[in-house]
């Protein structure tokens, strides 16, 4: 087996390597959950990396949304080119599900469209974890939905070796069994070719447009070549090769039938129930329409939909839950969820919303209740499901510490910088104190970050200030997105001093610039002033060796308490770590624009990532699927803006101006 190896010029510094040590120790212990709790700026990825190359074992990594997922995928491409990392995210790049509104009598269909390219990426990760162990598979909450069964998925695979007779009207039966596609002329993933004795096959999980060629001699295998499709070119003569099947989603023949006779027995049940209930309309409704995927079925081995019909084709027990990317991993995997104080709760979301969209179309006749088994995992079913796991997270929640057998500190940040000075000030006559500490920040040339509650606090708090003279803009939801990534630059570039805002509190947001943060009615109950909301907004000034947060409020919460004895203890193991090892920090005096350049790049970088695969499953010279691209660029360059990833969506936003300006809008 072919072992992780971490790839990088840097060694492990400050406290990543007791970290690395602790969490690889408690893993091979057998620690069931363990917990990372990383400062920004500290290196959590590379310490995960590091863990990996430690423990050996397939890994899964979790993150809560496409673009920190494009982020992972691309630095543990560069942590393990040696290796299996693979991207395993939604395939749709626009999704409208199906749905029934009772109160308007509204039937909604489906409505999705697929995107080729991230299609290949998941079957690329399901035929990795099948083939080999040094796999890593960075994936969003799309890993706890319903995928085909890897035992079907595996005892369907075609075994081909040289010196065995090849009757190739039987491949081409077990090929189309598989859901590859006969296509003599042009060559594409998924499809096979047969020209005499040479039979051409393209699995559309390979990496490198590459493709199998198999040559006969009489009725027997003589040579099993991978070539390139595009040059032609031979890469490997091999003895033996194995082919997937082309979807995840397969079944034999006879278990087709046998789930067809599964689904009508269900239909009669269920017509009964309607029927009794006097619910003739949608009786009828659901009989012309499960008939009709019955038919399809058994004619096409497939029909529109049939994930719905998933439960009774696998033969599951109502409540039983599907198989999803998590059942493709060996037992003895390392699970990984960053940023878990979001991740987690995100995951344990998903069934209740897919449910309550479903129990409609059940109830109303266009579903038969078995389609309630096509879902998201449950949370304790996704629990599980799981071997080991370490969170890594910030602000860790109270029950992820709860579960962990150790949570592991990472807290220094390789440039010495300390988390900064918290004070509490009373809430009368904050306007003026809050106006002496601009003044001071103003002279030094640095930035200061004002926390509101309310859009109509931060624009009144706007125009109070900028009738003192001082250069100052709001960022809320309602300002466009691309007036959205052009104001952080311009507090960046010292074109205002100060920045007011009600969510600021992105973890990731580099703001070198910005010494104060002033949170007003911070003593306020609810999620903005929440013990990990007031850590990450403290975090933002975590950057500066002046940084200072300054809370106004008329008592302690305890969530304040919380916060501010948190940052205490960071700061306390920081200082004692810089003494120790003589660090004096200094605020990185790199120039406005050098900073800007630099984090532009690696959105850039982070997006190209992600729009890469966007951009190979359109063709750009046809006017229909250059808009359709260039609508799910734009939602994708919002949801950014709406996240506060401005250099991510400032970088969608050149990519979409590349392409207008090159073939046209």
């Amino acid at each position: 087996m072919r072992k992780f190896k971490v790839v990088s010029e840097f060694e492990p510094s400050g406290d990543q390597g007791q970290a690395i040590e602790k969490l690889s120790e408690g893993f091979l212990r057998g620690d069931k959950y363990q917990t990372l709790k990383g400062v920004t700026g500290s290196g959590k990825t590379f310490t995960m990396a590091k863990i990996i190359e430690k423990v050996q074992r397939p890994t899964l990594i979790i993150s809560h949304n496409k673009t920190l997922s494009a982020q992972l995928y691309r630095e543990f491409k560069s942590f393990f080119p040696n290796n299996a990392v693979e991207y395993f995210v939604s395939y749709y790049d626009y999704y409208q599900p199906e749905a029934y509104v009772p109160a308007r009598d509204l039937y909604i269909e489906k409505d999705a469209s697929i995107n080729k390219e991230i299609d290949i990426m998941k079957m690329r990760a399901t035929y990795s974890l099948m083939e080999r162990r040094d796999v890593i598979v960075i994936a969003t909450v799309s890993c706890i939905y319903g995928l085909g069964m890897p035992e079907l998925y595996k005892s369907m695979r075609i075994h081909l070796e040289c010196g065995k007779t090849l009757d190739t009207h039987k491949l081409a039966l077990e090929l189309t069994q598989i859901q590859y596609q006969r296509n003599d002329v042009a060559m594409d993933r998924g499809n096979f070719r047969i020209r005499g004795d040479i039979i051409e096959i393209y699995p559309p999980y390979m990496e490198f447009d590459e493709a199998y060629r198999i040559e006969l001699e009489w009725d027997e295998i003589a040579r099993i070549k991978r070539f390139n499709v595009i040059s032609g070119a031979i890469t490997e003569e091999l003895d033996e090769t194995v082919i997937y099947p082309a979807k995840n989603f397969v079944i034999p023949q006879e278990e087709l039938f046998a789930a067809t006779e599964r689904i009508q027995n269900e239909l009669k049940d269920r017509l009964d129930e309607l029927n009794a209930q006097k619910k003739f309309f949608e009786a009828e409704r659901l009989k012309t329409r499960v008939t009709y995927d019955i038919e399809m079925m058994k004619e096409m081995g497939y029909c529109t939909g049939i994930e719905n019909y998933s439960a009774p084709i696998a033969a599951r027990k109502p409540g039983e839950p599907p198989a999803t990317l998590l059942h493709y991993f060996p037992d003895d995997f390392l699970c990984m969820i960053d940023e878990a104080h979001v991740s987690v709760p995100q995951i344990g979301a998903m069934y209740e919303g897919d449910r309550s969209r479903k129990q409609n179309l059940v109830d109303f006749g266009f579903r038969l209740p078995s389609a309630l088994d096509n879902r998201p995992l449950k949370f304790d079913e996704f629990s599980k499901m799981l071997n080991q796991v370490i969170y890594v997270t910030a602000t860790p929640r109270k029950e992820e510490i709860k579960q962990s057998t150790q949570v592991v500190e990472q807290l220094i940040r390789p440039t010495g910088l300390l988390d900064p000075v918290v004070e509490v000030r009373p809430s009368e006559g904050q306007m003026e104190d809050i106006y002496r500490e601009i003044q001071e920040r103003i002279e030094r040339k640095e930035r200061c970050l004002l926390l509101t509650l309310t859009k109509k606090m931060a624009e009144d708090l706007t125009d109070y200030l900028t009738g003192l003279s001082l250069k100052v803009k709001y960022i809320h939801s309602e300002i466009d997105t691309f007036e959205r990534v052009e104001i952080l630059k311009s507090l960046r570039a010292g074109e205002i001093d100060i920045l007011i805002g009600i969510n600021l509190l992105r973890e990731g947001i580099d703001l070198p610039e910005v010494s104060f943060i002033a949170i007003l009615d911070a003593d306020k109950i609810g999620f903005l002033r929440s013990t990990t909301s007031l850590v990450q907004i403290i975090g933002r000034a975590a950057r500066n060796e002046n940084g200072k947060v300054v809370m106004y409020a008329d008592h302690m919460s305890d969530a304040m308490k919380e916060a501010i004895e948190e940052t205490k203890h960071r700061r306390e193991v920081q200082e004692a770590y810089n003494k120790a090892h003589g660090i004096t920090p200094h605020t990185i005096k790199k120039a406005v624009q050098d900073i800007l350049e630099r984090e532009a790049k690696d959105a850039q970088e982070n997006a190209a990532t992600e729009l890469e695969v966007l951009k190979k499953s359109a063709n750009l010279f046809n006017k229909e699927q250059r808009n359709k691209l260039l609508k799910a660029l734009r939602k994708e360059m919002e949801e950014c803006a709406d996240r506060l990833e401005y250099e991510q969506a400032a970088a969608i936003r050149d990519q979409i101006k590349e392409i207008e300006a090159q073939f046209g809008k």
